[in-house]
Formats: C-alpha cells, structure tokens, sequence
C-alpha cells in the first residue's frame, strides 16, 4: 500500500484532533479540506462563517477563488461520509476522560430552525422557527445533546423535512414528525452507550403523550416541562391542572413553606439562590402514582411566568433537589445555540443538498468539538473533573446583536472556561489570517 501524500498541517493541538479523522477521509483532499474548513470556523472574524468567509476571500468575487472552490467542492461534491466522521467525534469525546458522559449528566433534546430564502434548499418550508416564535421560510432541525453542570456538547443533528416535501404529505411512510425524529436520536444515544440521568426537553415534546409513552419503552429516565395550563379531567370545584395545584399549596413566607421545598442552586457566577419545589399531589400525580409531577419556581405566592417549572418525569423516588438540578441543565442547549450559530456559522451554509447541509452541521459540531477536546489536553486542567453542585445560569432575554467576536461560554469548575479553551484555538489559528495569500482583484475605474 502506498504511503498517504503529505498535507498542509493544521496549527498546534487541531492537527493532532484532525488526525484522529484521517482514516474516514480517503483522498489527500478531503483531509486537506477538513483541516481548512474548521479552520476557517474556528478563526475569529467579522464576517459571516460562508465559503468565501471562511477561505478569507473577498465576498461574491472571490467565490471563484481556488481556494474557496477547492471548499465548495469538498462540501457538496466530494464522497465523504457526513455520519462517519460524527460518529468518530463522539468516539473521541467518549474516550476522553473528562469528558465522557455519567450517570449524573443529561440528554438534551431540543429544536432549531434557521430562516432561508427560496424554496429549493433540501428541508425548506414555511413552518414554526422556534428561535424567531414565528412562522417563515427556513430549515428545522432537532438536536441531541450531553450536559452536566461542566461539559455540554452537541451528539446528533436530523433536519425536520415539512410534509410538503412528499407526495401524499404526511401519509408518506417517509416523512417523520420532530417527536418521531427526538426518539429516535434518544435511542442512537442508548445504542451508542451515552450514560446520562434522564432525558430533558421542554413542553413541546412534554405535553406529547407519544413522546412521553417511547420514553417509556425505550427506558429512560426523563424530566420534562409542561404547559401551566397542564389539566386532566376533574370534578368541578377540584384541583384540575398543575397551576392551581400549586396556588393551592399552603405558603405564607419562606418560615412557614408548607410543602414547599427550599432548593438551593448555584449557578456559573457563584452566587446562589433559593428556589422552591413542590411534589404536586393532585390527580393522576403523586408519589404513589406511576407518573410524578412537580412545580419550580422563584416565588410560590405569584409564580413568575420566567422563573417558573411545570415538570413531569418518571423518577419516582428521586429527591427534589435532583429533579430541579437535572432539568436546570437544558439551558446548556440554548447556551450551545447561541455559540455554533454566532461563533462558528451554523446557519451560514450556502448550499442546497441534503449532502452539503449534513457535512457542514458535522464540521461545525467537530469545531465545538475541538474547543472542548483540546481544553482536556491542557495539564492546568484538574484529573479528574469533579461534579459540582452548581447549574447553569438561567438564560435572559437579550437583544441579539450579530456579532462574530463573542466567545463560547463558562466550561469548567476550575476557571478553566470554553471561553479560554476558544480563546486558545483563536490564538493557534490567528496566525491563518496573515499568513493567508493576498489575492489582488482588479478593479474596474
């Protein structure tokens, strides 16, 4: 067998990670065209994470750049396979001491949709964007990820395809809702031995007795959120949904709680507060019953709609206290969001295919990827981590902003945060930037 032709290297610890994919990649160019792809991805720059963005070539013009064409290609033409190289990064995340899943982390299963003009781009339609909270033209996703109160990283990505898609719409033994798709990524992570707790999602997929049943046979343990408006049959005069059952709870201040629980969290800051749980002992819930349903919440007098759990999980005898922590550890999901969308160009894809969009979501995950991959070769890093009790902030409302120069967010206990881990792969890759040739375009006077 020939000896493999030699390839650019990628700078510092991104050549040793991209190394650990050089089997999947059969030809020099596909190795070559990964090491550069997330490159480009992981650099920081002002402009959009596009081809030309990521090549450093001048918009539209320098779409016909050799380099930004050799990209294009390894995108949509070339003959890797998108699932393979996936299944090589969890591989090595799972390998990774510390940062391979536990009994004590979370599968997070979540939605994303992305707003995209035209209607020939594969899983386009007009259908609810969750991130703008309305209906438009874009491609939805659903997602899986693992979190725990250190680590949080992206497993599995499926795009959502609107029954518009086949003929016969939703008859067509292909087509699939999201709630199909979230139980089948919650069963590829069974099959591919991911520990976790349980399985945390929000109300749309709680309020889905379907969901909840598969959960059920595939079991898993889950904690997931309902609707206040969450309601079973009932007399008139009774307690009939969770809302009432927790306005009902006895609670005159924080001396005289009643059944209301003090949970005390600790979030990524390092301050504290105390939040209030409640073991809803109403209709088809208690702790005699075969589905459990508890309230969370800031203050049990007025329940603020934004600081405020409406949960069912089948976690029967586990202590309040690991109820709100599990569920506490979604907001990671939305956290991820903001950072492969903002930072490294989730949705700056300029293709079409089915095949093109598959690879470019992978390479972006391989980018997250890498920041926490090479954090854990760092000998400043504690062996091993250990689980704190602290959770995730509580995600706020912000204005977005559009900026590509923020970092990805806190990471490890010891102060040793993905912000540093992404400032560290900006500082080996920024030198891409100066080194990069400078092609000149004429210019018409």
């Amino acid at each position: 067998m020939s000896e493999r032709q030699a390839i650019r290297a990628a700078p510092g610890l991104l050549e040793d990670y991209a190394q650990g994919f050089d089997s999947l990649f059969s030809k020099r160019n596909q190795r070559e065209g990964f090491r550069r792809y997330l490159e480009g991805l992981l650099l920081p720059a002002e402009r959009n994470k596009t081809l030309t963005g990521l090549m450093n070539t001048e918009p539209v013009v320098g779409a016909s750049a050799a380099r930004a064409q050799s990209l294009q290609w390894y995108l949509s033409e070339s003959t890797w396979d998108a699932a393979a190289v996936n299944a090589r990064r969890i591989e090595l995340l799972v390998s990774t001491g510390q940062l391979a899943p536990h009994e004590h982390g979370v599968l997070v299963i979540d939605e994303t949709g992305d707003r995209k003009d035209g209607h020939k781009t594969a899983h386009i339609g007009r259908q609810y964007l969750a991130n703008l909270g309305k209906i438009d033209n874009g491609v939805v996703s659903v997602t899986s990820l693992w979190a725990d109160a250190q680590v949080y990283y992206p497993l599995e990505v499926e795009p959502y395809t609107p029954a518009a898609w086949f003929e016969g719409g939703k008859a067509h033994p292909g087509f699939r809702t999201k709630l199909k798709i979230a139980l089948e990524l919650v069963a590829q992570a069974k099959q591919r031995d991911i520990a976790f707790a349980a399985v945390v999602a929000d109300s749309f997929y709680g309020e889905d007795r379907g969901f909840r049943q598969g959960l059920e046979d595939l079991k898993v343990g889950y904690v997931l959120a309902l609707k206040p408006s969450f309601t079973w049959w009932h007399r008139v005069g009774d307690i009939g949904s969770l809302q009432d059952a927790a306005l009902a709870a006895p609670w005159l201040d924080s001396q005289h709680s009643g059944e209301w629980q003090a949970i005390e969290r600790t979030f990524r800051d390092g301050h504290t507060e105390i939040w209030w749980a409640l073991d809803v002992q109403a209709g088809p819930f208690g702790l005699q019953r075969p589905k459990r349903a508890v309230v969370v919440t800031t203050d049990p007098l007025t329940l603020p709609a934004l600081t405020t759990w409406y949960l069912i999980t089948n976690l029967l005898t586990a202590p309040l206290s690991d109820i709100v922590r599990l569920y506490g550890l979604r907001m990671w999901v939305e956290q991820s969001y903001k950072q492969v969308k903002t930072t490294l160009g989730w949705a700056h894809y300029q293709v079409r295919s089915d095949t093109a969009i598959r690879r470019h979501w992978t390479l972006v995950c391989c980018a997250f990827s890498f920041c926490w991959w090479q954090a854990a070769q760092q000998p400043l890093l504690p062996e091993p981590l250990v689980l704190p009790s602290s959770t995730p902030p509580t995600p706020k409302k912000t204005k977005k902003t559009g900026s590509h120069n923020s970092v990805l967010a806190a990471g490890f206990a010891s102060g040793q945060s993905l912000a540093r881990t992404l400032h560290h792969a900006q500082a080996l890759l920024v030198r891409l930037l100066t080194a990069a040739p400078a092609t000149v375009f004429a210019t018409t006077p």
